[in-house]
């Protein structure tokens, strides 16, 4: 046993979750280390935000994933340093792994193109943290809107900006909109929240931009029969308490609105921007890592990136999107070439080539869109084609059967079984005889 290989993977996400179970059988021994103990159903954070589900119910420890590996090792823990010339990582703690291969799906974070303050009051959406602040931040408003008597500030606190017009943002909006148009129907006896304005504002010229142009208008077309609005061609300029400051081809204009949420762009995560320092790598402008075509750093072939930090290019010689699917594929890659070294077998291996399944994402109940090799499909078909696949992909059994009881639940009664204030948000505080903010806790 003292001879035998050391994996390490940096990541518990779709990159690295991958990569660990297809080591399985490998001859070697593998350690996964992430900064959190479970691994996080990203696709799905939206409806915890919008309280469809809870947060256990679209995470699993990875502990109890890779249970039955017996050459598996799981360490919590965040890696600050790497030192590719002794092959080891350093912990946060001071501890020193030791490494013959490593696998780096660390993924990616929100940016605010350099407005970082902007996050106090427009949260993004990349982890269980942001999903129940924002949750926080969409019920609080109606409730913050029930009680105040101004009506510029009820118009204000039933606003809703989404920045961002790709899947999360279109799905957020969806979300919201059937919130206020049903969930919360009758729950409120001084506003209809069916009042409430959803607006999507994004820079560019269409919704899922990265979707055929017909699917983008059914998309676009979903949203307003929900009642949000699209403002394209809207570049955000300023975001405090009391709104969102946009700069349009005609202009500057404001929006008052206490809950704006952040939906556009990611960012190489640090340990990304460090990575490429220490092994000298080349990067793209927005950080991520040239990768080699067996997903390797050139001059280091034992460094395996893969996910939302690498930059790989298709056949077409387009780089491939930063999505689940390429996050998955990559990390059963760099499993496959690491088991034939391992082994022994010193043949090449057919360069990583992405496979697309396709593109889906959801509008409200009964309504999506999607490309499935190349047919285009919206509607409750397409909504179909989502509800099996995300159930299909979600990691445990158990999870698969919670979330289908539950949007089973949503898509009778459009009720929404995790409507709960909890914690704090950076919320506007309003009327008396307290902040609303204290409340809930």
């Amino acid at each position: 046993m003292a001879d035998r290989k050391r994996v390490v993977i940096l990541g518990g996400g779709f990159g690295g979750l991958y990569a660990a179970k297809a080591l399985k059988h490998a001859p070697v021994d593998v350690t996964v280390i992430d900064r959190r103990n479970y691994h996080l159903f990203q696709p799905l954070l939206y409806q915890v935000a919008t309280g469809s589900l809870s947060p256990g119910e679209i995470a699993a420890p990875i502990r109890s994933v890779l249970n039955k590996q017996k050459n598996t090792n799981v360490l919590l823990g965040e890696v600050i340093d790497i030192d590719p010339a002794a092959k080891s990582v350093k912990l946060k703690d001071g501890a020193v792994i030791p490494y013959d291969w490593l696998i780096v799906a660390t993924g990616s974070q929100g940016t605010y193109f350099g407005h970082d303050e902007w996050h106090t009051w427009a949260p993004g959406l990349k982890s269980v943290e942001d999903a129940t602040m924002i949750r926080h931040k969409i019920l609080l408003a109606f409730e913050a809107a029930e009680r105040t008597t101004d009506p510029d500030e009820r118009c204000a606190w039933l606003t809703f900006v989404i920045v961002g017009a790709g899947a999360t943002g279109v799905e957020l909006a969806g979300a919201l909109g059937e919130i206020a148009n049903h969930t919360l129907k009758n729950d409120f006896r001084s506003i209809q929240p069916k009042d409430a304005r959803i607006l999507v504002v994004d820079g560019g010229n269409r919704v899922l931009s990265t979707y055929p142009e017909d699917l983008s208008r059914r998309a676009e077309h979903a949203l307003i029969k929900l009642g949000a609005r699209v403002r394209l061609g809207a570049v955000v300029t300023a975001v405090d308490e009391n709104g969102v400051t946009l700069n349009t081809s005609t202009g500057t204009t404001h929006i008052p609105s206490h809950t704006v949420i952040w939906a556009a762009g990611v960012a190489v995560t640090d340990f990304g921007r460090l990575l490429a320092k220490r092994t000298g790598a080349e990067t793209d402008k927005a950080g991520h890592i040239k990768v080699t075509s067996d997903l390797t750093i050139p001059n280091y072939p034992e460094i395996f990136v893969v996910g939302d930090l690498a930059t790989c290019i298709d056949r077409n010689g387009k780089p491939l999107p930063g999505v689940a699917q390429v996050a998955m594929q990559g990390g059963a890659h760099a499993a496959k070439v690491i088991t034939r070294r391992a082994r022994g077998d010193s043949r090449p291996l057919a360069p990583f080539h992405y496979f697309n399944k396709g593109d889906l994402a959801v509008i409200g109940r009964a309504r999506a869109v999607a490309n499935i090799f190349g047919v285009h499909l919206s509607g409750l078909i397409a909504w179909f084609v989502w509800l099996f696949v995300h159930l299909l992909y979600i990691v445990e059994f158990q999870s698969r059967l919670l979330v289908a009881i539950e949007w089973g639940f949503l898509y009778f009664t459009f009720n929404r079984g995790a409507r709960l204030i909890t914690g704090k948000a950076a919320n506007k505080p309003v009327g008396k005889p307290e902040p609303l903010e204290d409340l809930g806790d």
